[in-house]
């Protein structure tokens, strides 16, 4: 059992507590106006009205004092929180000793890649290469680039609402228009199928009386002639979508596309950056199934404070690529290493004690966000597994008409002006992710949803 006290600890007391007369408070405007005047906006976070100071667990502060209950992580990346204690101290003493190493082995490189295989799903488990990198996109990257060396074909198949990052080659595997337009050609070869999106199914099925027209599907392009899929060296999906809407898919569809790829000869990769780490009350998302994957690509809550990710495969794989062949001059960073390893030991300590904490809170909060939902007219769906919800907000409930974006917007800056933030995501931007540190205690994860229904009704209204 995780005492709430101690995470309590973890955290700002007293959040959310607005001390300006709105916000963005005068300090925190200068800093804004700084930001636009300098930085690209290309940046996920955009314009978004607020600079982060301070972070300390599930909370965070601005220039000008005022705090607020943090539910994006950082975008699930603050596994542990911000600025844990423990992590903090991992990577003071590696300061002291090693930060940078040359592009080969290190002590704590070469310890984290030995914990990693220890954690690893299936048969991955003792039994797998990790290929280290500072993101999920240099993950998905490296990926893509060994597929073709290690199967000789050279197409992927990826899904509809798929975020694999933005980079060139993960970039023509993701599907997000606002990354896509007017950035192409992209890298050829790709193939996109349907992902079980049972709230809109595009077969306009129900399950489970649709018997999983969808995976099967992805058998029927995968192993029927003239479909096009005659050279796919690997399939890549999350085993739940991430900026694709919060989106789980139904039990029993990742088995029947495992099946179908291993009919076809395709490595099947799943694409963890986001819902791994603990985040859905499991190490690994995929584990929520009996999928036993051929790769996975890792980052996120995996480095929290610091960026670490990395692709991981089986050994009898990893053996066809050549040596030397994908530099990378800060892979394996010492320090991030050290945090990386701190953060695995939080996360599976006590028999995974937080991991579990938060699929049984995950219940909790869908269940409150449920019942409140019946008497408000624009929550749609509730749906997710442990800490990764996605909440879609729509016109009506009859309809399911997306909401529109500018009611979005009222929803943002609402909840920012109650002392929240929350980010939306979906293929409409009508999803909103409650994706807290996995250490935000009861109290703040019940002020978190109540600060989302308050403000939903008053959009509603």
């Amino acid at each position: 059992m995780i005492d709430e006290k101690n995470l309590a600890r973890l955290s700002f007391p007293g959040a959310p507590k607005i001390v300006t007369k709105g916000l963005p408070g005068p300090a925190t405007q200068k800093y804004l106006e700084t930001a636009f005047d300098n930085e690209s906006m290309a940046r996920g976070g955009g314009r978004f009205p607020f600079v982060m100071a301070q972070g300390k667990g599930a909370t965070v502060k601005d220039p000008d004092g005022n705090l607020l209950i943090d539910i994006t992580a950082g975008v699930a990346v603050n596994a542990v929180g911000r600025c844990h204690p423990r992590v903090i101290k991992a990577m003071k003493e590696q300061m002291g000793t090693m930060m940078h190493a040359i592009d080969f082995s290190s002590v704590k490189r070469t310890d984290l890649a030995k914990k990693v295989a220890e954690i690893m799903p299936g048969s991955l488990k003792d039994n797998c290469i990790t290929y280290f990198t500072q993101s999920g996109s240099g993950a998905v990257e490296t990926a893509l680039k060994f597929v073709r060396k290690i199967t000789g074909r050279t197409q992927v198949a990826a899904f509809h609402g798929a975020y694999h990052g933005v980079w060139l080659g993960c970039n023509s595997l993701t599907t997000g228009d606002q990354y896509r337009k007017g950035y192409g050609p992209f890298a050829p070869g790709i193939i996109h199928l349907p992902y079980p999106y049972c709230y809109r199914c595009c077969f306009g099925l129900k399950y489970p009386s649709c018997d999983l027209q969808c995976a099967k599907y992805v058998d029927y392009v995968l192993n029927t002639p003239y479909t096009g899929a005659d050279d796919v060296g690997a399939l890549i999906i999350e085993a739940q979508q991430g900026e694709g809407g919060y989106v789980p898919p139904p039990q029993g569809y990742l088995e029947i596309v495992k099946k179908a790829c291993e009919k076809h000869g395709a490595l099947y990769i799943s694409d963890e950056v986001q819902a791994g780490a603990g985040r859905t009350g499991k190490m690994w998302c995929i584990e929520h199934s009996t999928v036993d994957p051929d790769m996975v690509t890792w980052g996120k809550g995996m480095g929290g404070d610091v960026p670490m990710a990395g692709l991981s495969m089986r050994k009898d794989l990893a053996e066809k690529i050549d040596d030397h062949s994908q530099p990378n001059t800060f892979a394996g960073n010492a320090v991030s290493s050290a945090a990386c390893m701190t953060n695995i030991d939080i996360l599976t300590e006590n028999d995974h004690a937080l991991i579990r904490r938060a699929g049984e809170l995950g219940e909790q909060i869908k269940t409150w966000i449920t019942d409140a939902a019946k008497d408000i007219r624009i929550i749609g769906d509730v749906r997710g597994r442990g800490l990764m919800i996605g909440i879609e907000l729509v016109e009506d409930k009859e309809s399911c008409t997306p909401l529109n974006q500018e009611a979005v917007g009222n929803m943002i800056g609402g909840m920012l002006s109650r002392g929240m933030i929350m980010v939306p995501c979906g293929r409409y931007g009508n999803v909103f992710r409650f994706m807290p540190p996995l250490v935000i205690t009861r109290n703040y994860a019940k002020k978190a949803v109540d600060i989302l229904i308050e403000t939903a009704g008053d959009v509603a209204g």
